[in-house]
């Protein structure tokens, strides 16, 4: 079984990618993964994971999660994702606390601990995530087929970390439990391995041209998987057509990966896409004594390392595309951005991960990064220093802009601006939308996403008010928002940057699907020398109808305190920020909508509620909004009155 789809990554490698290859430049099993086993204790007698076997021992007092089959039903029946989920969760990160605890003190106790979690998991009916089986589609039923297993994120997770634990813990796991490293590689098979090579539909693979997280996902778990468990005399050539197979994958992910390394997705989903291909091919370097080694050599993977530092806005906010938070956990695996900027020769790249150098490692990224982290001694050693926060960045294959006053610092006033299209993964139909911060907070902001359910990725998901572009700031004419699709996209993007100021002007007509639209030019620019925001709207726009025409507005969408005035709205930031004044002309009616926040996934965010001004243009044919510091003394006891 050889690769057969020629991408990046097969002219990067030729034919040392082909089963026949793959079989002699492969190391053995036991030295295939780039962590040593606990029994080293050079390396497990000097870990630092206090924490962690803290929150272990805490575990001891309950009894395991059980993920039940009700709870998975919920997603059939009201669309709940969530609840089964979780539990499942909270499974796997108890597992990993465990084997950490194990690898750190070689305590028996903590060894059975493992080999609990082992088998509650071997013993699982399914490790694929209920929202994503295909089970009602080809059975009818609600509940897993067990004899026809769906391999999605939750089971390359299963079988990933169960492959690290065997690998770290091999050793002690064979002394206390006899058998159990067999029963690990029996469901390996039956769950991932045979399902890989047997179905290869698999809509995460890509075959279509349609590449999204999943691929580098799943597919860096399984390449795992197989270095580490088939390592049986007789799977040999099995090992090494996985082997294959994966490498071709993520060749199909790495190909369409765009020359600036960009994610449509976003930055909350770079660390799960672009970063897992990143992590597969050190593996796969590793595995492969470096004949096979991608990122020094491929454009694409060189610049997407620079994705996290270059969607940084300032302190813990980054732009938050599609369906990301705008200030998303710290817990991301910044050894691995570490890593591979430094494979990359990005040095800024590498002072972004290094700026969050002291970050507790925990469980909730998987096994494999946890391990990684904690036992990397490079980066274990590396120094805290700043981000680089660099003042301009443009990305042409997703038309997103993102400028600030000054080079190296958050202070002053920053905007971004995409065009793009409606067509994007995990897209919010928010073609022309911008996003304005207030020394590196969000002012006026992108909503993010909700908590996830079974619609979120269904037919309805532009039900859900966050991915509708009436909750974005884009206008909405004559009462109808932005069309679904790739279709509905900006179009003659045109990108200027000087000393003095950086700009992006788009035309977002054909985002709407309104005939009598011809044109609508937005232009968006950051001035520096003044310390300004200002967006400029004209439009073409023929009557939609006699009798009462229904209202074109533009919209703001802000978090923090507002104080509207007629031509003007003071704000009050989050987090501390500077306050800012918007502004737009006094012939504009302004009304403000409050949405109140229920969801966590938001509210943990943005507060109890986020405002939105409407403003009227249904009479005009131009409009304008400036946004500036506002150097009032009342902003400057409100700022006060934030910090303390």
């Amino acid at each position: 079984m050889n690769t057969t789809f020629p991408g990046t990554l097969s002219d990067a490698f030729g034919r040392r990618s082909s089963t026949r290859e793959l079989g002699a430049l492969l190391r053995i099993a036991d030295e295939s993964l780039p962590v040593e086993p606990a029994t080293n204790r050079g390396v497990w007698g000097s870990v630092d994971a206090g924490e962690l076997l803290s929150r272990a021992a805490h575990d001891l007092r309950a009894p395991w999660p059980i993920p039940l089959a009700s709870a998975a039903a919920r997603v059939y029946r009201d669309g709940d994702r969530d609840g089964w989920e979780q539990v499942a969760y909270e499974r796997q990160y108890r597992l990993s606390r465990a084997a950490i605890a194990a690898a750190v003190t070689l305590d028996e106790m903590w060894i059975d601990e493992v080999i609990d979690g082992i088998q509650l998991l071997c013993e699982q009916s399914s490790w694929c995530w209920p929202a994503h089986d295909d089970t009602f589609e080809r059975h009818g039923a609600v509940l897993a087929t067990v004899t026809d297993p769906f391999l999605d994120l939750g089971a390359g997770e299963v079988v990933g970390q169960l492959a690290w634990i065997d690998h770290v813990l091999g050793a002690g796991l064979d002394a206390r439990a006899p058998g159990i490293r067999q029963r690990i590689r029996h469901e390996a098979r039956l769950r991932v391995f045979d399902p890989f090579v047997a179905r290869r539909d698999w809509h995460w693979i890509g075959l279509d041209g349609d590449v999204h997280n999943w691929n580098p996902w799943i597919h860096g778990n399984v390449l795992v998987a197989a270095l580490r468990l088939l390592d049986a005399p007789d799977d040999v050539a099995v090992r090494a057509a996985i082997v294959a197979l994966s490498v071709e994958g993520l060749d199909r992910y790495v190909t369409v990966l765009p020359a600036d390394g960009a994610i449509d997705e976003g930055y909350s989903y770079w660390w799960n896409g672009a970063c897992r291909a990143l992590e597969a091919l050190d593996i796969l370097s590793y595995a492969t004594g470096g004949a096979l080694d991608a990122t020094p050599k491929v454009t694409a993977l060189r610049e997407t390392v620079a994705f996290p530092h270059r969607s940084h806005l300032g302190r813990d906010w980054y732009l938050n595309l599609a369906d990301g938070q705008a200030r998303p956990s710290c817990d991301q695996p910044w050894h691995a951005l570490y890593r591979a900027a430094q494979r990359a020769g990005d040095q800024d790249a590498a002072a972004h991960a290094a700026a969050h150098r002291d970050v507790t490692p925990n469980e909730t990224a998987g096994f494999g990064r946890l391990v990684r982290a904690l036992t990397d001694r490079d980066w274990v050693e590396a120094s805290v220093v700043l981000s680089p926060l660099p003042r301009d960045v443009w990305l042409p294959s997703t038309e997103v802009m993102l400028a600030r006053e000054t080079a190296g610092s958050s202070d002053g006033l920053a905007l971004a601006i995409k065009g793009g299209h409606n067509g994007e993964h995990h897209n919010h139909n928010d073609v022309g939308s911008f996003v304005v911060a207030s020394d590196g907070v969000p002012v006026l902001v992108d909503v993010g996403r909700p908590t996830y359910t079974k619609a979120t990725f269904g037919p309805d998901r532009y039900d859900i008010w966050t991915m509708q572009s009436s909750w974005h700031n884009v206008p909405e004419v004559g009462g109808i928002p932005q069309g679904v699709g790739a279709e509905f996209a900006a179009r003659d993007a045109r990108v200027t940057v000087t000393d003095a100021a950086s700009t992006l002007s788009l035309d977002i007509a054909d985002a709407y699907p309104v005939d009598a639209l011809r044109a609508w030019r937005r232009t968006a620019t950051l001035d520096r020398e003044r310390g300004t925001v200002r967006v400029e709207d004209a439009w073409d726009l023929d009557s939609l109808g006699a009798g009462s025409e229904p209202l074109t507005t533009v919209r703001l969408l802000v978090a923090g305190e507002v104080r509207l005035a007629p031509d003007s709205a003071g704000i009050v930031p989050l987090d501390g920020a500077h306050p800012v004044i918007v502004r737009w002309p006094g012939t504009i009616q302004a009304r403000i909508v409050q949405r109140e926040l229920d969801d966590p996934m938001l509210s943990d965010v943005w507060g109890a509620r986020l405002t939105r001004i409407d403003l009227d243009v249904t009479s005009a044919r131009e409009v304008w909004i400036t946004v500036e510091k506002d150097t009032s003394t009342l902003a400057r006891r409100a700022t006060t009155r934030d910090q303390q």
